[in-house]
């Protein structure tokens, strides 16, 4: 089975050919960073102009390795959700239109379910590292969400803890925009770190207290703006130092939690995923701390990380296996509906698998 992915929650408009077994035949990612630079995070009206400039081509150009084309696909998967509300409208009706016109089935994707997934994405010729079996923890972490996973099948997960406030990646975003050092700014507090000291400057780790599988990075993010109401921008070394020690806090934070939630699942294995798992000081971290504690930890390459539309064609191609479909009547959500979705009981506590 090929699956025809679209990808358009954000500031990405992306689009990919998969098969089922996780092989990417195509992957195409339109970046709009350098359009929203200037303002320091992402606009969502330029956003959505953004996708419609942009979805022609970027469908065309993954579709082209193909003979056949669209007809050649078995499916058409698309984000509808979370995300903003006049991005994902681009993607949604661009594949409805798509499906239609070529009589294809289509599904839509929960755009966390693609990096819950993500995973066992197969690029290039390989060799490719074994995939994690099921169950499995996951720690999804971006610049709009940080939550835990548990995974037991590709159509079946769990939430068990998520933020309360700020997500990391925003935190890193605001961080950096704080500290002057542009958009975005996980990459940039990333390479800054890698050459200052983690024990520095001394900062507050978030819910340190609590046994609980919820992350809060609001308080850190105050920390920062104080320390530079009080003492200014730094820069040279001590502007290292406290990119450094801002992100030895949130990466401990991440690891902490995410080996807690493998003990209480009584699982021995976890995913990282999302764009924060691009960072370095929390891959290595977490591949430290894993086999420290018996846990074998899978970190997706990089184009895995960032959105893209090959796990959202990878995580639909799940979905058609299974014999579902969506109508043409498909709407987009901007939140996560995972209460929605059965994860947890009435009462609140999670519904586990049988």
């Amino acid at each position: 089975m090929i699956v025809l992915g679209i990808e358009s929650s954000c500031d990405e408009t992306a689009a990919a050919l998969v098969r089922s077994d996780g092989t990417v035949l195509s992957d195409v990612v339109s970046s709009q960073v350098r359009l929203h630079a200037p303002y320091g995070g992402v606009v969502p009206e330029i956003a959505s102009r953004a996708h419609l400039d942009s979805i022609v081509p970027v469908v065309q150009q993954a579709l082209a390795p193909l003979p056949g084309g669209l007809a050649a696909v078995d499916g058409v998967a698309v984000t509808h959700g979370p995300g903003l509300s006049g991005a994902l409208l681009v993607g949604i009706q661009f594949a409805k239109a798509l499906a239609f016109d070529a009589g294809k089935p289509l599904v839509g994707v929960n755009h966390l379910d693609g990096h819950l997934l993500a995973v066992f994405l197969r690029r290039g010729d390989g060799p490719h590292p074994p995939p994690p079996p099921y169950p499995f923890v996951a720690l999804l972490a971006s610049g709009g969400h940080t939550a835990l996973y548990r995974v037991d099948e590709p159509t079946q997960t769990a939430l068990l803890g998520q933020t309360r406030d700020d997500a990391a990646g925003e935190a890193f975003d605001k961080c950096a925009k704080l500290l002057g050092l542009g958009y975005p700014g996980g990459p940039l507090v990333d390479k800054l770190a890698a050459t200052g000291d983690p024990s520095a400057v001394e900062l507050p780790m978030p819910m340190a207290q609590r046994s609980s599988l919820e992350f809060s990075f609001s308080g850190l993010k105050t920390a920062i703006a104080r320390r530079v109401e009080r003492d200014g921008v730094p820069t040279g070394q001590e502007l290292s130092d406290l990119c450094a020690s801002f992100q030895h806090v949130i990466v401990e934070t991440l690891v902490r939690k995410s080996l807690a939630a493998c003990a209480a699942e009584g699982v021995e294995h976890l995913v990282l995923g999302g764009g924060v798992a691009a960072n370095r000081g929390l891959r290595a971290r977490a591949v430290e701390q894993g086999a420290a504690r018996g846990v074998h930890v899978h970190v997706p390459p990089l184009a895995s990380c960032t959105d893209n539309a090959a796990m959202i064609a990878y995580a639909g191609a799940a979905r058609l296996s299974r014999g579902e479909r969506d109508g043409f009547d498909l709407q987009s959500f901007t939140r996560d509906k995972a209460r929605a979705r059965g994860r947890f009981r009435p009462d609140g506590t999670l519904n586990k698998p049988a």
